[in-house]
């Protein structure tokens, strides 16, 4: 089932719903606003993505940008594995491909000791330490499907998502292991909802060719 959307006017709860980006543009993409600020020494993002792109190309997954530079993004990079991004330093981990099928995505950080992961469907990668005492900037844009060069524009199509978002939730803490297996297992119903994203209430903009659509 494919729900009506009014393209460019703000709009609320995604529950049950999947966003639809069927095609390769430099047009197309979903800003999401958060609850707070994100003014971050801590995290916990967590998506469900499939996508069919393969080959030497990157993907462009969350992006978080200020007007001074690019915050917070989370990539599929050029060989397949995943990196997520704070300025222009990243951290790349070698992760089970993303696929036609649906997979549950999270990814951890916390400052004080640098600590980060990535969870693909509940289980945890090897653990990295990157950018202690490092924090996330406020005032700033989310998109899902693109990644702005400068602030909100400058997009490009060969860094485009094609495929499937659901489910997009990010706390500003580290969840417990226990929890984003619950969280893998069992849904967002039965964990604490997202402080900063909670896909069931989350209010979000459609740009271009994006449809919303049933999650099942």
């Amino acid at each position: 089932m494919v729900f009506g959307q009014v393209h460019g006017q703000l709009q609320a709860g995604l529950y049950g719903k999947a966003l639809v980006f069927p095609t390769e543009t430099d047009n197309s993409y979903v800003t999401l606003t958060p609850q707070k600020p994100l003014e971050l020494k801590a995290f916990t993002l967590c998506m469900n993505v499939a996508t069919e792109l393969k080959g030497a190309r990157e993907v462009i997954l969350f992006a978080y940008r200020t007007r001074h530079q690019d915050e917070f993004n989370v990539w599929r990079k050029l060989d397949g594995r995943c990196a997520f991004h704070m300025g222009i330093a990243g951290v790349i981990f070698d992760i089970s491909p993303l696929n036609t099928f649906k997979t549950k995505l999270c990814v951890t950080w916390e400052s004080t000791t640098g600590l980060s992961a990535f969870w693909v469907d509940g289980k945890r990668s090897i653990r990295k330490v990157f950018k202690p005492g490092h924090m996330i900037q406020p005032n700033g844009t989310i998109l899902l499907g693109q990644d702005p060069d400068s602030y909100v524009r400058n997009f490009e199509a060969d860094q485009s998502f094609v495929g499937e978002i659901s489910d997009v939730n990010m706390w500003d803490y580290v969840l417990p292991e226990r929890t984003i297996k619950v969280l893998h297992s069992c849904g967002t119903r039965h964990v604490p909802k997202g402080n900063i994203f909670d896909w069931e209430t989350d209010e979000y903009q459609i740009h271009g060719t994006v449809f919303v659509a049933s999650a099942d």
